[in-house]
């Protein structure tokens, strides 16, 4: 069982995404972005290349400086997100990325750097960062 956050967990996510040939397809596809993912202090750096996810990695607080954009929540927000992608096998309702960042006064897409081309990514690119997230569905996670 993968304990979310660590990178064991996005490495086996990661996996999923990369062998299930439908995450190409339906609102995904082609996605050349570098995102963060902030749970909490604990920081993740995933980076897509044309229709692959080619790296995940564990960072800091300074590696946000380097991507695109980075998704920021705590962890029962995350948990929340995670056990209803679980759940029904990719995100509903309120959970959707998308959603989430609607929902948020703030957006759930941010950035460092100020650059609003680099944070427009995570508009051009929801359906395929949605999918890798919903490929968590097939792997087991508990929560720290």
């Amino acid at each position: 069982m993968n304990q979310f956050p660590s990178l064991e967990w996005f490495e086996a996510v990661q996996e999923q995404f990369n062998n299930d040939d439908s995450y190409r397809h339906g609102g995904g596809g082609r996605c050349d972005c570098t995102m963060g993912v902030k749970i909490g202090k604990s920081v993740f750096v995933v980076t897509f290349e044309g229709f692959e996810c080619v790296s995940t990695e564990a960072g800091n607080e300074s590696r946000l400086d380097d991507v695109d954009f980075y998704l920021s929540m705590n962890l029962r927000d995350w948990k929340e997100m995670l056990v209803n992608i679980r759940d029904h096998g990719h995100a509903v309702d309120r959970f959707t990325l998308n959603t989430l960042d609607l929902d948020r006064a703030d957006g759930l897409a941010t950035s460092k750097h100020g650059d609003q081309y680099r944070e427009d990514l995570f508009f051009r690119y929801n359906q395929t960062v949605q999918y890798f997230f919903d490929a968590s569905s097939r792997v087991e996670t508990s929560f720290g």
